[in-house]
């Protein structure tokens, strides 16, 4: 069974998949004014990866920062990229290949993570969860906190609400919705994560919201 509204998710999951891989990198691309790389820096900075850990990408797009995560976490270290766009997947694949670098991709809903409980030392969302509705929202943070270990970490960063303003050009190519932070970091809390740090990303205007899985027994863990 398919989902109805939208062939590339699985059943009970909703959300917009974005396809058009080129435009999405041309979006990042105007939204940091051509400083890519510190852009990612600064949010894998944020998520404190360290060499050896093993890392998620929630929702990977073309895979940029899913490569750069792999650059911080080394040869001895893990990345996976999930997204439910085969485009975006197809992309991602030929910008890993192109960097000597293995980032194991794979199709799939951010509600339903392919991965067994208590994979990954760390998470990331980016720019992700305002594609989805509340719900979905709510599910993808509680299917990130089961595959999390024990003191693992997850990063979510995402649009604030801004001021109405005259549209700028950005505008032409992308309309973003936003997710406030109190909700997010209450998103997270619900999930049984303990947040860490939280507060503006100093690009445009995004937030984000460092939180922790407990560490100690899995079985009381929030489900």
């Amino acid at each position: 069974m398919t989902n109805a509204a939208n062939p590339n998710l699985p059943p009970g999951t909703t959300g917009l998949v974005l396809r058009r891989a080129a435009l999405y990198d041309l979006t990042v691309w105007l939204m940091t004014l051509g400083r890519e790389r510190a852009f990612r820096q600064r949010i894998l900075n944020l998520a404190h990866l360290e060499p050896g850990e093993s890392v998620l990408d929630v929702g990977c797009g073309t895979g940029a920062l899913a490569i750069e995560a792999k650059r911080h976490v080394g040869p001895t270290g893990t990345v996976y990229g999930i997204d439910a766009s085969p485009e975006m997947l197809v992309r991602a694949d030929r910008k890993a290949r192109k960097a000597g670098l293995e980032v194991v991709l794979k199709h799939a809903a951010a509600q339903a993570l392919p991965f067994p409980d208590a994979q990954f030392d760390a998470a990331l969302s980016t720019i992700m969860l305002h594609h989805l509705p509340r719900k979905a929202r709510e599910q993808c943070v509680r299917e990130i906190r089961r595959v999390l270990k024990p003191g693992g970490r997850l990063l979510v960063v995402d649009f604030a609400a801004s001021a109405p303003k005259k549209r700028d050009f950005l505008a032409h190519f992308h309309r973003h919705g936003h997710v406030d932070l109190p909700d997010i970091i209450a998103m997270l809390g619900d999930a049984g994560l303990n947040i860490v740090e939280s507060g503006a990303v100093g690009i445009r205007n995004l937030q984000f919201a460092l939180a922790m899985a407990p560490r100690g027994d899995q079985s009381a863990r929030k489900t």
